[in-house]
C-alpha cells in the first residue's frame, strides 16, 4: 500500500518550488493563486530569497505548504495516496492532498496558524530541544518532574524525541537529561515551544478560522499526529486539527501504525528528506521515495 507523507518546518530551502513552477502550467496558476490569497508575493521568497527570509514564520509554513501540495498536484493520476499523513504543518499539506480541504482554505488556515504561533510565542519566551538516545519514558518522565511548563512534543523516531517549554525549564531537563545518559539534548533555534501549553492563544485562534472551514471526507484515511490513528470522520479531523497545537506530534507511532496497516511504500512529498529517514530509522524494512514532477 502506498502511503504519501508531507514534511513540517524546517524543510525549506532558497529555490523551492522554481521547478514546478517553471514545467508545469498548473503549478504556475496554483503559485499565481497562492500570491492573490497571501496578499505579498510568496514566489518571490521561495524561490529567489535568502534562507533568512524563508526562515520568517509567515514564509515557512506556507512556503513548505504549497511545495508540498503543488507537487502533489502536479503528479496528477500518479498521485494514488492509500493513506497519507503529515508532520505537524505538514498534516495541512495531506488534508488538501486527500481532498478533506481546498487548496485556498488548506492555504489560507496555514498562514492564520503561522501568525497565531508567532504571536503566542512573542507573549512569553520558550524553546525546544531535541534529545537523542534515550526512551521516550525516561524523557517523559523528566519532564515530569522538572519544575516548569516542559513536555515531550515530537516523537520522531525512536531515540529522538523534541521536548518543548518554558526557556529556563527546558535548559533544566536538558541538565536532567544528559545526567539521564541522552546522547546529546541541544536547545533547538525555534522561535517558540511549539505542540506544548504554551501555543494554547495560537490553537484558541486557529479553533475559531478551523471551525468556520468546511472539511470534506478525504479520500484515503489520515493519519493525524494527535492520535496516530487512521482518521476518515470530518469532525474528528478538525478536532485533531485543533488539538495538534498544544499537543505532541505522534510521528513514530503514526509510521508504525500506517506499517502495521499495511503501508510499503513512503512516498515523501515536499522539500527535502527528512520523513524518508526517520522512517527508516523507525523501521528498516519500510521502502521510502522522494515524489517528483516527472513521477
Amino acid at each position: 500500500m502506498n502511503a504519501y507523507i508531507f514534511p513540517g518546518q524546517g524543510a525549506q530551502f532558497s529555490g523551492m518550488g522554481l521547478d514546478l513552477y517553471e514545467n508545469s502550467s498548473l503549478a504556475q496558476e496554483l503559485f499565481e493563486k497562492a500570491n492573490e490569497i497571501l496578499g505579498f508575493s510568496i514566489t518571490d521568497i521561495m524561490f529567489e530569497g535568502s534562507a533568512d527570509d524563508l526562515k520568517e514564520t509567515k514564509v515557512t509554513q506556507p512556503a513548505i505548504f504549497l511545495h508540498s501540495v503543488i507537487l502533489a498536484k502536479t503528479l496528477g493520476d500518479n498521485f494514488k495516496p492509500d493513506m497519507v499523513a503529515g508532520h505537524s504543518l505538514g498534516e495541512f499539506s495531506a488534508l488538501v492532498a486527500a481532498g478533506a480541504l481546498t487548496f485556498e482554505d488548506g492555504l489560507r488556515l496555514v498562514s492564520q496558524r503561522a501568525l497565531a504561533m508567532q504571536k503566542a510565542c512573542e507573549l512569553q519566551p520558550s524553546t525546544m530541544a531535541a534529545v537523542l538516545g534515550l526512551d521516550d519514558d525516561i524523557v517523559e518522565k523528566v519532564c515530569a518532574t522538572t519544575e516548569g511548563v516542559v513536555v515531550a512534543a515530537n516523537y520522531n523516531c525512536p531515540g529522538q524525541l523534541v521536548i518543548s517549554g518554558e526557556i529556563d525549564a527546558i535548559n533544566r531537563a536538558c541538565e536532567t537529561l544528559k545526567e539521564e545518559g541522552a546522547r546529546r539534548a541541544l536547545v533547538l533555534p525555534v522561535g517558540g515551544a511549539f505542540h506544548s501549553p504554551m501555543m494554547e492563544p495560537a490553537r484558541e485562534e486557529l479553533a475559531a478560522a478551523i471551525e468556520n472551514t468546511t472539511f470534506s471526507k478525504p479520500s484515503c484515511p489520515i493519519y493525524q499526529n494527535v492520535t496516530a490513528n487512521a482518521v476518515t470522520d470530518e469532525n474528528e479531523i478538525k478536532a485533531n486539527l485543533i488539538l495538534q497545537l498544544t499537543a505532541p506530534v505522534r510521528w513514530t507511532q503514526s509510521v508504525q501504525q500506517m506499517i502495521s496497516d499495511g503501508a510499503t511504500l513512503f512516498t515523501e512529498v515536499g522539500p527535502g528528506k527528512v520523513l524518508q529517514g526517520l522512517v527508516k530509522k523507525i523501521n528498516r524494512e519500510a521502502q521510502t521515495a522522494s515524489a517528483t514532477l516527472e513521477a
